[in-house]
């Protein structure tokens, strides 16, 4: 293993860790508030990076339109109702309908950018798809009682939003594709996309509305644990994944870091003292063999 795909699989982990992270803060302080202040300290954290770097000016202002547009599908929309899907269906459940991102971007991709999809590609689709099924409807034993296995509301609220998520991080990709093949640097155009979401999610908690407002207090524990999720995933683990892209083939580092719902099981486990069901093994191992096909 070449140390860019040691860094991709890193990465993939860290990804993992932070959906448990982000458990405790997002249900305590509500979807919207948690990830609210989520995306402040991560557009902070950007904007360092990229004054620090001195890389704003490869955005020019033909890409602004198409980058704030992403951030709003992409992350604003995106990982609000990500989050919402958090706290009713769990961590594990979530990452397994978020892996639905990779096979929608590449239908996507295929229907509006014209690229070309082969019958591997459309396999790899169906088995992943089959994959979150598994995961979803047999991933859970009776026996398990860990809250983080229980569920909700209604399961296909939770699932629709899981779906909706996923969707709108493949729309959000497409809609940034073009301007990443113009050589916009990727930190620069996360700032600007994920500085556009914090900003309206700062709009929405100001609004008089019971649902948009904090369910309880920010304790120092509960900022604590959101800026770690914030280092943790688009800190440490975002600049590991694009440190593999720099020098990594793109389909082999793609492959592995969507092997993130397969790393969090045997996580779960050590953390829960549950064995996770045979359906989630087998559903998330489908999930990593149906993306391997797709990016072939």
């Amino acid at each position: 293993m070449t140390i860019y795909e040691l860094a991709a699989l890193l990465a993939a982990t860290l990804w993992a860790v932070g959906g448990m992270i982000s458990a405790k803060p997002s249900s305590e302080l509500g979807a919207i508030p948690y990830v609210q202040i989520r995306m402040v300290i991560i557009t902070g954290m950007l904007a360092l990076w990229v004054w620090v770097a001195g890389t704003w000016h490869t955005v020019l202002p033909e890409h602004y339109q198409p980058l704030i547009l992403s951030g709003v599908i992409g992350i604003f929309l995106g990982d609000t109702t990500l989050f919402l899907t958090l706290n009713r269906l769990g961590p594990r459940r979530t990452a397994i309908l978020f892996s639905l991102a990779a096979p929608l971007s590449v239908l996507l991709g295929w229907i509006f950018l014209d690229e070309q999809l082969s019958y591997l590609q459309i396999f790899g689709v169906a088995i992943v798809s089959i994959g979150v099924v598994l995961a979803v409807v047999f991933g859970k034993r009776k026996a398990q009682q860990h809250q983080w296995e229980a569920i909700k509301g209604p399961i296909w609220v939770g699932v629709s939003l899981g779906v909706f998520a996923a969707l709108c991080q493949a729309i959000g990709s497409i809609l940034a594709r073009p301007v990443m093949e113009a050589g916009v640097d990727p930190v620069a155009a996360s700032a600007l996309r994920v500085g556009t979401s914090a900003l309206m999610l700062s709009i929405m908690v100001q609004l008089p509305i019971r649902a948009f407002k904090r369910a309880n207090p920010l304790t120092p524990k509960l900022l604590g644990l959101t800026v770690l999720a914030g280092v943790n995933g688009m800190g440490i683990g975002m600049t590991l994944f694009l440190f593999a892209l720099e020098g990594g083939e793109v389909g082999i580092i793609s492959t592995i870091t969507a092997t993130s719902p397969a790393i969090l099981l045997p996580i779960l486990w050590i953390k829960t003292k549950e064995v996770p069901a045979l359906g989630a093994w087998i559903g998330a191992g489908l999930v990593v063999a149906g993306s391997a096909l797709l990016f072939v």
